[in-house]
């Protein structure tokens, strides 16, 4: 963490497909991915842009959650993160990455889809900081159906809305009374918001939703002085995907790059959002696709 870093090709930072093929069973685990995920464990480095900002991350434990969650820390920020039950030993590392970055790192395991327990998230989060000065809706419920719109069981469509959709809702609700001017609200959208994939269809359609939610909120709240902003990755290497995607041989060979985004690389436009640096900028998306035109 020490130097300059060099720049490097973006075509070739980061490993290529073809991968191995390496199916999990959801909601899937850092460990056995190969190639490993980068969080940003030996890159990223701070520069104080969220000092002492208290911050919610959900789905902290691995992925892009798990780099947010760093990336803040080591931006000055104590954070406070949700995850499943089923996955504390992620949920360990992700606080030890923030703790040895000598912030506060509160684990929380629940399930996002249930109302009652995103209200106890942020009650959790304004009994160890006081307030809450930036909330990031980053959990997510994808299963790819290839067989198409007839394979959705309503019990999946149910799971991917409430996760998606409803949680994004409830924990905005709960936490904007606890926000103070200059809290910032970052939700994490997605690539398939514009260029949906066939087999991700109700995935999608809460992607596109996000967007559509994100820029009413933005102008619901201006008046209090809180932003509202979303980050839409292009296919970025997490747990989800072995657990999610039936082949993981070819992922992220769409994008013009060439490659999956690490979820390193997406860290940085959520602590941009969340920054003073930002101050200017509400309602937008900031497109992160690995080269992917989006309106």
């Amino acid at each position: 963490m020490n130097g300059t870093p060099r720049s490097e090709d973006p075509t070739t930072r980061y490993p290529r497909p073809d991968f191995p093929d390496q199916y999990q069973e959801p909601p899937g685990w850092t460990g056995p991915m190969d190639p490993p995920p980068d969080h940003g464990e030996q890159t990223y480095r701070g520069s104080g842009l969220l000092h002492d900002r208290a911050t919610v991350v959900t789905g902290g434990d691995s992925g892009i959650g798990r780099a947010v969650a760093l990336a803040y820390a080591r931006e000055g920020a104590d954070v406070l993160f949700t995850h499943l039950s089923q996955e504390s030993a992620e949920a360990r590392e992700t606080s030890r990455l923030v703790e040895e970055a000598g912030r506060k790192a509160v684990p929380v395991a629940c399930d996002i889809r249930d109302e009652e327990q995103c209200d106890q998230v942020v009650e959790r989060a304004v009994g160890a900081f006081g307030r809450i000065d930036v909330l990031v809706n980053n959990a997510a419920h994808q299963m790819s159906q290839p067989d198409g719109i007839r394979a959705v069981t309503t019990e999946q469509f149910d799971t991917v809305m409430r996760t998606n959709l409803y949680a994004m809702l409830w924990l905005c609700r709960a936490a904007t009374p606890h926000m103070p001017p200059g809290g910032s609200i970052v939700n994490t959208t997605s690539v398939q918001a514009y260029k949906p994939s066939p087999h991700l269809l109700d995935y999608a359609m809460t992607k596109g939703a996000i967007v559509t939610f994100t820029q009413g909120l933005a102008r619901m709240l201006l008046d209090d002085g809180i932003r509202v902003n979303a980050v839409a990755p292009g296919p970025v290497w997490t747990p989800l995907i072995p657990a999610t995607l039936p082949d993981t041989t070819e992922f992220g060979r769409q994008a013009p790059i060439g490659r999956p985004a690490q979820p390193a690389e997406m860290a940085p436009a959520f602590v941009f959002l969340a920054s003073q640096q930002a101050s200017f900028i509400t309602a937008e998306i900031m497109n992160a696709t690995g080269g992917t035109p989006l309106p």
